[in-house]
């Protein structure tokens, strides 16, 4: 099983890699003939379209994500998180890392990353990273990393 994870893992870092230097390629037109206005909206828009992604996401409601985006703004969750996705997916198992805390302080944590759709439970007592959301997490994790 952890050989199957850090192959999926592997291939999400080669794909987040690849995005990352289209995404850089595609920055370079920027200032070559997107559309320069003093309203960040439009921008953003224009960004979206010229980048091939329907901007309806502008129009979502964005505070229905506070919840799971709160989520992860715990040190503790995102270890476990990256635990997770190693292949360390059970309490126990997690309990022997340094510094996350007890089993029940584990399973608080759990349990929030849970009820947010960060994890889920595949089979008993074995917690994963649904697809979707290691894409999400990746996704965000590289947009941090490159902030500096």
């Amino acid at each position: 099983m952890e050989e199957a994870v850090d192959n999926r893992l592997a291939e999400l870092e080669r794909r987040i890699a690849a995005l990352e230097s289209g995404a850089s390629t595609r920055r370079r037109p920027q200032a070559a003939g997107f559309p320069q206005t003093d309203d960040s909206a439009p921008v953003g828009r224009a960004l979206l379209a010229s980048n091939g992604v329907e901007p309806a996401v502008l129009d979502a409601d964005w505070t229905e994500w506070a919840g799971a985006l709160a989520a992860l703004g715990n040190p503790v969750r995102l270890t476990l998180l990256q635990q997770i996705l190693r292949g360390t997916s059970t309490v126990n198992a997690l309990s022997e890392v340094q510094g996350l805390g007890t089993s029940g302080q584990i399973y608080h944590h759990l349990r929030q990353l849970t009820a947010e759709g960060w994890l889920h439970t595949p089979s008993r007592g074995v917690f994963a990273v649904p697809p979707p959301r290691v894409v999400a997490l990746m996704t965000i994790l590289a947009a941090l990393e490159g902030r500096a």
